[in-house]
């Protein structure tokens, strides 16, 4: 029997790339699958039914169950629909694996108000619409699991992504939020942050300062390899693990900390400004994140 031996799982963005690995994998251990793709391109045009019916008959053709949706998780009845059919399809919903994204990398003076609007519909307002969609089920029956992808362009920072990366520490926001208000229902809400070759990093510039070895070490890294943590963290295994930050890396899996104090300054009597440029910055310089830090620089290693 497999980790998910009798689950219900629903994985957004499941008909390429991450989203149909961790669809596939969910699967092979034992779930009944909601495909859910629009089938759109990179930055969110167009439309097609392939992507997911594909993933969809790939899964039903080695045996499992699964069915396919193409609704818009950006649109709230779109993504309630996704949770509509899996309790129709299979009888209930156990997870919710937040994977659907699109891209409109621009640089900041260039990123129009419609750039800004369309990633953070799809990614942040798409995870507040599914998991609203499939909280109600998961509180009558005192469980759920919801997994939200997240990204090192929002925990860290990347050049030409204002909108992707607010959108993605958003999610990690509202993945707290969501675990703290709902575990008193068994319900638990996790983060993953991939580090894979997929459609939306080919986008990736290769020109600048190592840029080009940041691609090629990307391009190392299947998608496949994310598949195993994200349904292990659907999963009964997986009852006590919550508002937690992952990443994985290849064959590494990295368990990220939350904003922390670093360091503090206190002065009696209170500062003016020519103290805190004379006093308190000077202490906290020594402790200051890099003003041009990205990914690449809080992972210079190659992973295993």
């Amino acid at each position: 029997m497999g980790i998910l031996e009798g689950k219900v799982v629903a994985v957004t963005g499941a008909g390429r790339g991450i989203g149909r690995e961790i669809a596939l994998l969910c699967a092979k251990e034992g779930a009944s699958v909601v495909v859910n793709d629009p089938g759109v391109g990179g930055e969110g045009e167009g439309g097609d039914s392939g992507p997911a019916e594909t993933t969809a008959g790939d899964i039903r053709e080695a045996g499992g169950k699964a069915q396919a949706n193409l609704a818009s998780v950006a649109d709230p009845a779109g993504a309630a629909s996704i949770v509509e059919d899996a309790v129709q399809a299979f009888g209930r919903i156990d997870a919710v694996v937040n994977n659907a994204g699109i891209l409109r990398d621009r640089i900041w003076h260039k990123m129009s108000h419609e750039d800004w609007q369309a990633v953070i519909d799809v990614h942040l307002h798409g995870c507040f619409n599914t998991s609203k969609a499939a909280t109600p089920y998961f509180k009558e029956q005192g469980s759920g699991a919801l997994v939200h992808f997240t990204s090192t362009s929002g925990l860290i920072g990347n050049i030409g992504q204002a909108n992707y990366s607010a959108a993605k520490l958003g999610i990690v926001g509202l993945s707290q939020s969501i675990a703290l208000d709902a575990s008193r229902y068994g319900v638990r809400s996790n983060c993953i942050a991939p580090f894979a070759w997929s459609r939306m990093t080919a986008s990736i510039p290769t020109s600048g300062e190592g840029a080009e070895e940041r691609v090629k070490r990307l391009q190392s890294m299947g998608a496949e390899k994310i598949a195993p943590l994200a349904a292990y963290l659907c999963s009964d295994a997986a009852h006590a693990v919550t508002n937690q930050i992952f990443a994985v890396r290849r064959n590494e899996i990295v368990l990220f900390s939350k904003p922390r104090p670093v360091r503090s300054f206190a002065k009696d009597g209170g500062w003016t400004p020519q103290e805190i440029a004379d006093i308190a910055m000077p202490a906290f310089e020594p402790d200051f994140a890099r003003g041009d830090e990205v990914s690449a620089h809080v992972f210079p290693y190659d992973p295993i």
